[in-house]
């Protein structure tokens, strides 16, 4: 009898009708069940109802090859034809494979990333991989996350790929199998595929559990997998939700504070819902009718947020297991659980809810989370934080989203109009400080911080101010606006300074060096071990710019001395 071998990749298994035509790939679980999706079965005729009771499967990492016949288990055969919908099945091998193995499906975020997939295109019946880029999705509508293109001219998903493993390449999954190719997508040069994640093939399957590993995605709220009850009639509940959304869906990093108690009783119900509306498990219970009739900006796409957790009575440590589980971390205590989410490509995005009714939040915010929100924005991090009371007045952030409402002055009046238009210019304002910030600010040392962005905030409470018109708080807002702006001006001011001051002192290195070069040649090897510190001082970020000035300095006095002794 021979020895059975296989790759390291014994899961990967082809799919073919009963004459053994191939019509796309399975993921072998074990000896007994594979996972491919329902329209590979429909393609080869053995979908309930269809004119085949059973399929081939055969392996195409194991020597000696094996084929065994297969049929779909028991109320496993999902498939809504033509939308971006379930298409999963799992099948029952009439006899068992023989492999010994054993394939977990890993819940892992699908924001970003790197995927490997391998199928059998026409004329390939061994198999060929391709690699795609994880892209989130997009849509407000459907559970199918995005799969792009790398490189052109590469490989590329197609009909015999679907069923097929996503197996993530790099990161902390390296090597797991994060979900399965459902469809591919071409127009002319434009290819695009997607694939459906592990926990939305665990909500229409849950007898596959005990094959999946990880944790999921959403851990805020009570409830599990649903949307919560409609929360947006409320003005100020839907304003707070479309001012996240926007933050959120777009290419913004940094903080968000978020108040859910206080005397305006806002809750967390519709930050629970929004991250519903991202959560894989969540969208499979979802119908399309309930996200693309939702109001504008209250809907993310599929797969926004990687981890969202509520930490109300949790410990530092139920915190960090949770992320480390999450996204795949080796752990530790938690500043090395912080240093590497700090350090993870790509970037994640969490939500952190009920920070103050933590075990002991003070421990939270000093071991873990303060860290994490003074440096979201620097490394590309997105950060949610809710809390029931008043944030610490030291925790650093980039946005409060605070409910409660602002004192104005009782004498002077301003209408809704002025109120809006204040603020309309305020976000222009924000929005040129961030642009100025993200090509200059993060390359010096000690340069001034870009101030919170207001903007948000008081369009949350001018939702809700202007039904009451003539209103206090609409001069409050007003107000609020101009000062944030007489912040930014100062910001820009400041950030101007030290662009300038580069400018100037990189000019002032090159005219030195044309001269010198002119008089003493390129090549003077005492100048040149002036100029080469000078001129990486002013290249390497953080730039300092005392210690630059000082390098130029030196060069410029020596060229000159030179100069003079000629």
């Amino acid at each position: 009898m021979a020895l059975h071998h296989h790759s390291d990749r014994p899961w990967r298994v082809r799919v073919d009708d009963e004459e053994g035509t191939p019509c796309g790939a399975g993921v072998l679980l074990d000896d007994r069940h594979v996972l491919t999706c329902a329209h590979v079965v429909r393609y080869a005729g053995a979908a309930p109802g269809g004119t085949s009771s059973h399929v081939r499967i055969s392996s195409v990492a194991c020597r000696p090859e094996w084929t065994r016949t297969a049929h779909v288990a028991l109320s496993t055969w999902v498939h809504d034809h033509d939308t971006q919908r379930g298409d999963v099945a799992l099948l029952e091998l009439d006899e068992p494979a023989g492999c010994g193995t054993r394939t977990t499906l890993w819940k892992a975020p699908i924001s970003g990333g790197t995927v490997q997939v391998y199928g059998f295109p026409r004329d390939e019946p061994f198999g060929m991989g391709a690699d795609a880029r994880l892209a989130g999705s997009g849509h407000r509508q459907g559970e199918w996350g995005l799969l792009k293109r790398i490189r052109e001219g590469d490989p590329w998903i197609e009909r015999g790929y679907s069923g097929a493993g996503a197996m993530a390449v790099g990161g902390e999954f390296d090597g797991r199998v994060i979900g399965i190719v459902v469809a591919d997508y071409v127009n002319g040069d434009a290819k695009a595929a997607w694939m459906l994640p592990t926990e939305t093939i665990l909500t229409y399957l849950p007898r596959i559990e005990e094959f999946t590993g990880g944790d999921r995605n959403d851990e805020l709220g009570s409830s599990r997998g649903e949307l919560t009850e409609d929360v947006l009639g409320d003005p100020l509940r839907l304003a707070l939700t479309q001012e996240l959304t926007r933050l959120l869906g777009g290419d913004w990093c940094g903080t968000v504070v978020v108040g859910t108690g206080g005397t305006s009783a806002v809750g967390d119900s519709w930050l629970v819902r929004l991250v519903r509306t991202a959560d894989p498990a969540a969208r499979a219970t979802a119908t399309d009718a309930e996200l693309t009739g939702a109001p504008g900006d209250t809907v993310l796409g599929l797969g926004t947020f990687d981890a969202a957790y509520d930490a109300r009575a949790r410990s530092v440590a139920d915190v960090s297991g949770y992320l480390t589980g999450r996204f795949g971390l080796p752990g530790g205590d938690p500043q090395e659980v912080r240093r590497q989410l700090l350090r993870r490509r790509p970037p994640a995005c969490l939500v952190v809810g009920g920070v103050d009714r933590a075990q002991d939040p003070e421990a939270l915010l000093r071991e873990l989370l303060g860290q994490l929100a003074a440096r979201a924005r620097s490394r590309g991090l997105r950060l949610v934080l809710g809390f029931e009371g008043t944030p610490p007045a030291g925790l650093a952030y980039d946005v409060s989203l605070d409910p409660e409402p602002l004192r104005g002055d009782a004498v002077r009046g301003v209408t809704a109009a002025e109120a809006h238009a204040a603020v309309e210019r305020l976000a222009a304002q924000e929005d040129a400080a961030s642009a100025l910030q993200r090509e200059w600010g993060v390359r010096f040392f000690a340069a001034p911080r870009l101030p919170p962005r207001a903007a948000p905030r008081l369009r949350v409470r001018l939702a809700v101010a202007r039904t009451t018109e003539p209103g206090h708080e609409l001069t409050a807002i007003h107000d609020r606006a101009h000062d944030a702006r007489t912040a930014l001006v100062r910001f820009d001011h400041d950030l101007r300074r030290l662009i300038t001051a580069h400018e100037d002192l990189t000019a002032s290195l090159e005219l030195h060096r044309v001269r010198a070069a002119r008089y003493f040649g390129a090549e003077d090897r005492q100048l040149a071990e002036r100029h080469a510190p000078a001129a990486r001082a002013l290249r390497t970020e953080p730039i300092d710019l005392e210690a630059a000035r000082g390098r130029v300095r030196r060069y410029i006095d020596e060229v000159d001395r030179r100069l003079e002794e000629r």
